[in-house]
């Protein structure tokens, strides 16, 4: 365990001020938390937010100094002087101060920085944690405070500065040799790497044609209809030609029950909810984005109002890789399905989940803070987004303690007889005994295989049956499809790429750098990242190396164990990475990204069909004939916003330097334009839009329109604001 800093030992004691009562200090990371905190902590309590980090490395430069153990150049976030003003103040009134940021690595090392600078010994019993919100968990946590953990501190700093030199080293190449304004990272290269390489195989994949055979069977004339298929054997594909000969062969034939078996079926609920688990859900069955998800699991964690209660948090720590469940919610959770649903929806025994390889089970699972709070006792309080996140993750915990559902599951084989042939058929089908979970919840899924099998009439063997049809069905195989945010989340998951608090921050980088982009829900990379995934794994195939990435996990994890030096872990990796770039900027060549076409001719020429290319401040439609045409023009998008001056709509641009601004669409027309964008919300006075821009206090309006420029506030609610991504995903 390393650390570089000279701890000043200076820290505050609980009995400073003679004989009164202390005073102490709590700090939490964000503002609503104080609200829910001060709640149910009394008046010798203080509590207080950093609003997330305060310190960080700087952005002007490395801020590692690699010749000297790769120390970090820590400096005071640009922005945060009045936040940290404010908290020195409040230390110095202060007889005991407890850090009490997010339990994880992220949280420790904004303890620790919070220590240095309020001049707190990390040594001393000054941290304090807990998983949710609730006064219980609280006063509890407040009971066991401890030393700052310097193991997790050195796991989250090692991540830090390997993502710095990864990050601050390969984007300036990426500049070089493509074009300006990219970038790499350690695990963002990966992620990427998992959307390029999957677009490969669907361009390399070669599509065939088979058949397959489909029965409609009855028992009678008046009997239940069901479909049974011809069975194959080697499971081998079947031509057009084959089918056609198959159907000649079986005209005129009876169709007999051969054997008919019925096996009771189990099926276990899911377990509570992963961070990649309930980023999945929430978009298969809410369509949420992975950062909407955080964005309103973050405010159910830290606390919303609810009538009669005030602030109160409604779910656990978002955060986490574990399945684990506290004995005391377990125990809430069974009584409440014993109330609701019957003893009957219980298991004999609660049911224990194991997480995957690698989690960190310091954390629970994500649940509710109180079972009893159901979604629909909520309904009035909250909003749309909390309100069905929150029932989804209430409704997943509860059904994770409820039995299994029972199922009847049937086969029947069939033999189709005519002039001595025989091929055989197989239907199945099921029948729900016992509704078990499924009374509360089923999981989402993937795919479109979720058809419910069918029902299927009573048979017996030796059971003549009547042909209804004979119907041979084309089919042609398909290539893996394209992942979407749920698909590439459990991948991302599957190959321990990442950990929770970076699968949302991953995959806002590559729709940003415009590394791939949505078609149909789904990511389709374009050419300038297959470009720059091949120009990496051409000259740095460790960086993305998916095992290479899940190694360097595992390290991060031995440096938190105390088994690793995170000093050691980086310099053998920054060697030989570094040796690496020095040769690869010597012989990789420039890429050239190719233009897009477009249908539209040259209105200036005439000459030649517009393309759409890519220049260092995003895309742009120009004639091909450069520079014997010089005719090019930004390319606009609509926004959700009427001009308030002539009505027209409103469109994003781009200035020269490329800055971003919003005009009138029917410039120059009208020259009505504004720096800032539209934020959805009308002016109360004249109805024309207004801009937005956040302050400390929330958010402040201001009507866009110059003949009115009314000003509004918005008090903040939920997560806070300034927690910095920097720190949650590779540059």
């Amino acid at each position: 365990m390393t650390s570089h800093v000279p701890w000043v030992k200076l820290f505050v004691t609980s009995n400073v001020g003679g004989g009164r009562m202390g005073k102490t200090l709590v700090i939490v990371e964000s503002p609503a938390k104080v609200r829910t905190l001060s709640k149910f902590l009394g008046r010798q309590y203080t509590v207080r937010a950093s609003i997330g980090h305060v310190r960080d490395l700087p952005k002007s430069k490395l801020g590692v100094d690699v010749d000297n153990g790769y120390t970090p150049q820590y400096i005071n976030i640009r922005g945060k002087g009045d936040v940290i003003r404010e908290l020195r103040e409040a230390a110095k009134k202060a007889d005991k101060i407890l850090l009490a940021t997010d339990p994880d690595r992220e949280g420790e090392a904004i303890s620790w920085h919070l220590a240095h600078i309020l001049k707190i010994d990390p040594a001393s019993d000054c941290r304090i944690e807990f998983n949710e919100i609730t006064e219980n968990a609280v006063r509890n946590a407040l009971k066991k405070p401890r030393p700052v953990d310097m193991a997790r501190v050195d796991a989250q700093q090692a991540r830090r500065v390997l993502d710095r030199l990864v990050g601050y080293n390969l984007s300036p190449f990426l500049w070089r040799k493509v074009r300006r304004g990219l970038s790499a990272g350690r695990v963002q290269s990966s992620a990427l790497k998992l959307i390029c390489d999957r677009e490969r195989e669907i361009q390399a994949f070669v599509i065939e044609e088979y058949w397959t055979l489909a029965a409609t069977l009855s028992p009678g004339a008046r009997g239940r209809r069901f479909l049974a298929r011809l069975m194959i054997p080697g499971e081998r594909r079947m031509s057009r030609q084959d089918v056609d000969g198959i159907v000649g062969a079986l005209d005129g034939a009876e169709y007999i029950v051969r054997s008919v078996t019925v096996k009771e079926q189990a099926r276990r609920p899911s377990p509570p909810f992963t961070t990649s688990t309930l980023q999945q859900e929430a978009f298969r069955k809410l369509g949420f984005s992975a950062r909407r998800t955080m964005a309103v699991a973050q405010q159910l964690y830290e606390g919303v109002e609810v009538a009669g209660e005030g602030h109160v948090a409604l779910i656990t720590y978002m955060r986490t890789d574990s399945t684990r469940i506290s004995h005391e919610a377990q125990a809430a959770a069974r009584e409440f399905v014993k109330a609701r649903y019957g003893e009957n929806h219980l298991p004999g025994r609660a049911p224990v989940y194991k997480s995957k390889k690698g989690a960190q089970d310091a954390h629970e699972a994500i649940r509710p803070t109180r079972v009893d709070r159901s979604p629909e006792s909520l309904s009035g309080n909250l909003g749309r987004d909390q309100l069905r996140l929150y029932k989804l993750v209430w409704s997943r915990f509860m059904a994770s303690q409820m039995a299994n559902a029972l199922y009847d599951a049937t086969t029947v084989d069939i033999d189709a007889v005519a002039r001595g042939a025989k091929h055989v058929f197989r239907a199945t089908g099921q029948v729900m005994k016992f509704d078990g979970f499924t009374v509360l919840y089923t999981e989402g899924r993937d795919d479109d295989k979720d058809e419910r099998d069918q029902a299927l009439p009573t048979l017996e063997a030796g059971k003549r049956l009547t042909l209804i049809e004979l119907s041979p069905e084309e089919h042609h195989t398909q290539p893996p499809p394209r992942f979407t945010e749920a698909t590439l989340v459990r991948e991302l998951e599957k190959h321990r790429i990442g950990r929770p608090s970076t699968y949302a921050p991953i995959i806002d980088t590559i729709r940003k750098r415009e590394y791939a982009t949505l078609e149909q829900r789904r990511f389709k990379p374009t050419e300038v990242g297959l470009a720059v995934c091949d120009l990496l794994s051409e000259h740095f195939p460790t960086v993305v190396n998916l095992e290479f990435t899940a190694s360097m996990e595992d390290e991060l994890d031995e440096i938190e164990e105390k088994r690793s030096d995170w000093v050691q872990i980086t310099d053998k990796f920054y060697k030989p990475f570094s040796e690496r770039l020095r040769e690869a900027d010597a012989v990789a060549e420039r890429v050239v990204i190719a233009d897009e076409p477009t249908d539209e001719d040259c209105p200036e020429c005439g000459l030649a069909k517009l393309v759409i290319k890519t220049g260092r401040f995003g895309k742009f439609i120009a004639c091909p004939r450069y520079p014997e045409c010089t005719y090019r023009r930004s390319i606009t998008r609509k926004v959700d916003a009427k001009c308030p001056e002539c009505g027209g709509d409103m469109v994003q641009r781009r200035s020269k330097k490329g800055r971003v601004f919003y005009g009138c669409a029917r410039y120059p027309e009208c020259e009505f334009v504004s720096w800032n964008p539209p934020s959805g919300v009308a002016c109360p006075k004249c109805a024309s839009f207004a801009t937005s821009r956040r302050v400390r206090a929330g958010v402040k309006y201001k009507c866009a329109n110059p003949k009115c420029g009314h000003e509004w506030a918005e008090e903040r609610e939920g997560r806070a604001a300034g927690r910095s991504e920097a720190s949650r995903v590779a540059e």
